[in-house]
């Protein structure tokens, strides 16, 4: 497996390995951080052969839901429900082709799941959530390039009312996607040809603003997340074919490309090789005071040598203030 050629970093933690081994396992991660008190943190991590689990800032599992085939996962917090507020998680599901859906209660931390969406697509990859004032969107992209924007809310029967907004398509298979709620606008990975942006709302005309194969980007394109820091907005995409990691400002009119990061073999952790889903969370999460990276490890290979034969796969946490001191963000 290829070793990162972008500017080096050091992982701070890594988590527990998921369960399936030998396999094309651990996929996607996401973190939620307690607007109240943002010591308190959970990651949630897709086993793609198995279900969903949450992590604790200490890499060790703290829950797990066997829910099967779950590729990519997403969320957005003060979703409302006759129960009070939760956080709506939905992860793609390749076993009941659709989008699953969670609620996370903020105050027990407990995730319940909520039933799936059913979808049309050839097969449930990507997904991101994002918010448009009080409505909560969901978008699935499927294997086949095929795009599904749906609006999830809590229906008079107390469950959940999913009504499609619209359908479009892309050329090839896509997999990552990130909404920016302040921008209202959607980013997808097409995995061979680069990433795209579109606008949240009205007709999906897309701009391609980072082509692949390219300096910045060796297919596969896979995972993509925003980092959101006072009036910056950071977009950082995983580069698999090079086990890197691009970053570009995105709040201005153009997004302006800032260099690539791959996290090395240090403080004990295996690196980060053959990468695919990330996820970034900008603020104070935990001890992390500037914000958390969370990206998937293809083999985690502490105590392995370093081969295509997968053994184990996880994620491994980044301190944000480390990216950006070595890219000199």
């Amino acid at each position: 497996m290829t070793v990162g050629v972008g500017t080096p970093v050091l992982s701070s933690v890594e988590t527990q390995s998921v369960a399936t081994e030998r396999a094309d396992a651990a996929d996607d991660p996401e973190i939620w951080a307690d607007p109240r008190d943002p010591s308190r943190v959970v990651i949630f991590g897709t086993d793609k052969q198995a279900g969903l689990y949450t992590y604790g800032l200490d890499g060790k599992i703290t829950g797990f839901i066997p829910d099967g085939r779950l590729n990519n996962v997403d969320l957005r917090g003060g979703f409302a429900t006759p129960q009070g507020e939760r956080v709506l998680v939905a992860a793609s599901d390749r076993g009941r082709m659709g989008a699953a859906l969670y609620l996370m209660d903020p105050d027990s931390l407990k995730v319940t799941p909520w039933g799936v969406v059913p979808l049309d697509l050839a097969e449930p990859y990507g997904l991101c959530v994002g918010r448009r004032g009080a409505d909560f969107i969901v978008i699935v992209n499927g294997t086949d390039g095929q795009v599904r924007q749906v609006k999830v809310e809590v229906g008079p029967d107390g469950k959940f009312k999913a009504t499609e907004e619209r359908r479009f398509g892309l050329s090839t298979q896509t997999e990552g996607c990130v909404v920016d709620d302040v921008k209202g606008l959607l980013y997808i990975g097409e995995e061979a040809k680069g990433v795209w942006r579109y606008p949240l709302d009205g007709e999906a005309k897309g701009v391609l603003i980072a082509r692949a194969p390219s300096d910045m980007l060796k297919p596969d394109v896979e995972g993509l997340t925003l980092l959101r820091e006072g009036e910056q907005t950071w977009l950082i995409a995983s580069s698999q074919g090079d086990s890197a990691f691009a970053v570009w400002r995105v709040d201005g009119a153009e997004p302006e490309y800032k260099g690539r990061f791959s996290a090395v073999a240090g403080n004990g952790i295996d690196p980060v090789t053959g990468t695919d889903g990330v996820a970034a969370l900008g603020g104070v999460v935990g001890p992390y005071g500037e914000g958390l990276v969370v990206a998937q490890d293809d083999v985690d290979s502490e105590g392995e040598s370093l081969t295509m034969t997968r053994s184990r796969q996880n994620f491994k946490l980044i301190d944000w203030r480390v990216v950006k001191a070595a890219l000199g963000l």
